[in-house]
């Protein structure tokens, strides 16, 4: 059957797509990639479980991000979990104030777990991963990784996002 086309509806606008995404929950994490002097990190939303045996997990990073190439050049990131202490972290991570690249790491303390991507010491849950693959779809890449190495610090809250700012969640 085929839709009149007084019915055909236009295309989706992207400010209306954002405004109605500002509206879904979501978890803050920080995706971090690269070691030394070339590593760089962003603020995502979109970390999923995709297996647990074996342990994987998805997420989608802007292919026009310094991270993107950082991780197709390393071939690893991690995921770290943030809880309301880190709303700074995520701040910076967002690119509050300009801040670019490795400058993100600063004023948090950092280790590396399995693969040589940094982990925040003190997140809420940092997921360790090897790259398995990238899929080009719009604007961004789906990462899948396999998850090498976690660690977890459960203090019972979590930094949330939602209609476009940083929000605590206590348990």
């Amino acid at each position: 059957m085929t839709t009149p086309a007084s019915h055909v509806l236009a295309p989706v606008a992207a400010a209306d797509f954002r405004a109605a995404m500002r509206l879904i929950v979501g978890n803050v994490s920080v995706i971090t990639a690269g070691t030394g002097d070339d590593r760089s990190g962003l603020v995502v939303i979109s970390v999923v479980s995709l297996s647990a045996e074996p342990p994987k997990v998805i997420a989608c990073v802007n292919r026009s991000s310094s991270t993107w190439s950082v991780i197709e050049r390393h071939g690893h990131f991690a995921v770290n979990s943030l809880g309301p202490q880190h709303q700074k972290v995520a701040e910076r991570f967002s690119g509050f104030g300009g801040i670019k690249g490795n400058e993100r790491y600063d004023g948090a303390d950092w280790l590396t777990l399995k693969t040589g991507a940094s982990v925040l010491s003190d997140a809420v849950a940092a997921f360790d991963c090897s790259l398995d693959e990238m899929i080009d779809r719009g604007t961004h890449s789906i990462i899948i990784g396999s998850v090498e190495a976690v660690r977890t610090q459960d203090a019972g809250q979590a930094l949330l996002y939602w209609r476009g700012g940083y929000r605590a969640l206590d348990a």
